[in-house]
């Protein structure tokens, strides 16, 4: 028979900018604009809310995850159209979100 290898690779979910990210080392993700750090900066995030199978209630103590900030990057472009039919009313509104790439370190 066959063992299946178990693959022993870290990860945690981390709070920040009101959403969840679930990440490991060595990924990059785009999170909400952070607006105190520079490209090449340490980032700490200290919400942890699960490390593994440790679940926080709300979240783990003494965990940290670190990254490095990339850089700044915009989003995709949203075209918001508003239309009102027989009263000769529209209106169209551009939006682009600006958001921070950062690469985990460790967890």
């Amino acid at each position: 028979m066959s063992e299946k290898k178990e693959q022993n690779k870290d990860f945690a979910v981390i709070a920040t900018g009101g959403k969840q990210y679930i990440v490991s080392p060595n990924d990059v993700i785009e999170v909400e604009l952070l607006s105190d750090h520079k490209e090449g900066d340490k980032i700490e995030f200290t919400e942890v809310l699960m490390k593994n199978d440790t679940v926080g209630t709300p979240t783990v103590t003494g965990a940290v995850v670190k990254g490095t900030h990339l850089g700044d990057k915009k989003g995709r472009k949203l075209s918001i159209l508003r239309f009102k039919s027989k009263s000769n009313f529209s209106r169209k509104v551009g939006h682009r979100q600006q958001h921070a790439q950062v690469r985990i370190d460790s967890i």
